[in-house]
């Protein structure tokens, strides 16, 4: 699994002209599932490590300015968006190869995983994209503040 966490002022998806979900100031996240991920993942050690770690990333500003607070300590809105693309391997040629991706079946049953357990847990607003569904995103990064998750680095 691989998540892009991007702090941002406000994000909002729209799907064929229809907005499907919008949040304030929060984390918008890009989710990705790899050939490797199996349904055995959620609730596993590393499952739970990277979900909290979305909550608990110090990386919104404290009155001083300094990157001392979380998601968890501001309230802040998350939004999650399937983005199958995080696996896209780039080495060879000029058209990105998606093999290392999980299928998709098996990428929609983590993502609305996820989605439930990130809903659960949300500390403010939640709001999610449409699986498989064409998007367009629209947000702010603030910052920029964008940060790399992978299980691969949380494993083991």
């Amino acid at each position: 699994m691989r998540l892009v966490v991007q702090r941002v002022t406000r994000a909002r998806v729209t799907v064929q002209d229809r907005c499907v979900a919008e949040i304030g100031p929060g984390l918008l996240v890009l989710a990705g599932f790899g050939r490797a991920d199996t349904l055995a993942l959620p609730g596993t050690r590393v499952w739970t490590a990277l979900c909290a770690k979305l909550f608990d990333l110090r990386i919104f500003p404290d009155p001083a300015g300094k990157l001392n607070l979380s998601l968890r300590d501001t309230g802040g809105a998350l939004c999650l968006v399937s983005q199958f693309t995080l696996y896209a391997d780039t080495r060879r040629g000029r058209r990105p190869s998606f093999t290392e991706a999980a299928a998709p079946d098996l990428a929609r049953a983590l993502y609305e995983r996820l989605a439930a357990d990130l809903a659960a847990q949300a500390p403010g607003a939640f709001a999610q994209g449409v699986f498989g569904a064409e998007m367009l995103l629209d947000f702010v990064n603030w910052g920029p503040v964008t940060i790399l998750l992978d299980s691969a680095e949380y494993e083991g």
